[in-house]
């Protein structure tokens, strides 16, 4: 696919996907979504791990409210337009590639629901959030009730768009909007780092931890407890496990610390 809105990198195992509209601050055009939706659809093979940044000093701004203005949307051409959106976010939460997102600047509105797909998400400190909605008089549609709802809970999500509450990468952190706070610029650096470690994993195992935990979360608890027990099967049974637990038992692994 020929991508206009997208800049994509190879740093050895990690593919580096890079938002590029620098004059929207990177916002969501339909376009942009179906590049999105499509890449990690079907990312490159030999990627292991990916880091999703934005060019520039914002992430993202959300929704491409130009783009929406003029098209002029029917509702039943609105819902198709949001289902898009679910559909390309899918991709990168369940898509099975490790998605770490470096976050600066707005992480607001589309850009909160893109980030809040990827699996860890590192701001630096210039990084805000917001959903802002609902002073535009519209709606979350790109998965926010979903993916941003079971991170800070509905009632404080509630809460974020009535009071239009800007919440400052320390504050997102203690939510769970991001996971770690570095200093301003080196968001990206420390991605690349986590990814770089996150490749060297067994390709099984971050599958499974990619693509199953979030499903599981969704089931009763005998459900979830007995789809774990079944993709612990799978995993614990792959022909990776035996050369992880040879280097454990002859204490060539890392040692566990704290990071």
């Amino acid at each position: 696919m020929d991508y206009k809105s997208l800049q994509i990198d190879m740093d050895g195992p990690v593919v580096v996907v890079t938002l590029s509209r620098l004059g929207r601050r990177n916002a969501l055009d339909e376009a942009t979504v179906e590049e999105i939706g499509h890449f990690f659809q079907n990312p490159p093979k030999e990627a292991r791990t990916a880091v999703l940044r934005g060019e520039g000093p914002h992430f993202c701004a959300g929704l491409d409210l130009e783009e929406h203005a003029r098209l002029q949307r029917t509702p039943v051409q609105f819902m198709r337009m949001c289902q898009r959106w679910h559909w390309a976010f899918d991709q990168i939460q369940f898509g099975g590639l490790p998605v770490i997102g470096a976050l600066q600047g707005a992480v607001v509105g589309g850009g909160l629901e893109l980030a809040a797909a990827c699996h860890t998400r590192v701001a630096d400190v210039s990084t805000f959030f917001a959903l802002p909605e609902g002073q535009r008089a519209i709606f979350t549609g790109g998965g926010a009730t979903v993916r941003v709802g079971r991170i800070i809970g509905p009632s404080r999500m509630v809460d974020m768009m009535l009071a239009a509450r800007t919440y400052d990468a320390a504050r997102g952190m203690d939510l769970g909007l991001c996971h770690e706070v570095v200093p301003e610029g080196q968001s990206f650096q420390r991605a690349m780092r986590i990814a770089q470690a996150a490749a060297k994993h067994a390709p099984m195992s971050n599958y499974a931890i990619v693509t199953a935990i979030s499903r599981i979360n969704d089931m009763s608890t005998t459900d979830g407890l007995f789809a774990e027990s079944l993709v612990a099967g799978i995993v614990q049974s792959s022909p990776e496990v035996a050369e992880g637990l040879e280097m454990f038992l002859q204490k060539r692994s890392k040692r566990i610390e704290p990071t």
